[in-house]
């Protein structure tokens, strides 16, 4: 069967894109999830008018995230932590604490786009990867000191 998808989808392909897949997994995941839809003339029509929306959407976030960028690329965050012997934390400092930081100041930012490999569990300074759009890195800088 063949859908057209109107969201990426792992590991079968992107936005837009006419791809043949099994029946029953259009029928009992791709249908319902409204992540593709069927093949058809009018349908074709339909997504090329999305794929304009989204290309001017698409425009005006990466603009966006570019100016937010900047404007993060100089911030540093200043996290107060009880430490024991070692400078190991007690506790650890997640992507929450630090969007929570970054609301303070004045950024919101989604968590999610806070890309922490794991969990910062020691004192001192970090570079913590941003990722507002897929095209537009930026990163942070993360002071965690002893609280007093």
């Amino acid at each position: 069967m063949e859908v057209i998808l109107r969201q990426d989808v792992a590991k079968l392909g992107h936005r837009g894109e006419l791809v043949r897949v099994a029946e029953g997994y259009a029928r009992n995941f791709l249908l319902p999830r409204n992540l593709a839809m069927p093949a058809t003339a009018g349908n074709k029509k339909v997504i090329e008018q999305e794929k304009v929306a989204a290309v001017r959407r698409e425009a005006v976030e990466k603009a966006d995230a570019e100016k937010l960028g900047g404007m993060l690329n100089g911030v540093v965050l200043t996290i107060r932590r009880k430490a024991g012997e070692g400078d190991q934390l007690f506790g650890s400092v997640t992507s929450i604490d630090l969007a929570d930081a970054l609301a303070a100041q004045g950024y919101q930012i989604d968590r999610r786009k806070i890309h922490l490999d794991e969990p910062i569990k020691s004192l001192g300074d970090f570079d913590v990867p941003v990722k507002l759009h897929k095209d537009v890195p930026s990163t942070v800088k993360v002071q965690v000191v002893k609280e007093e």
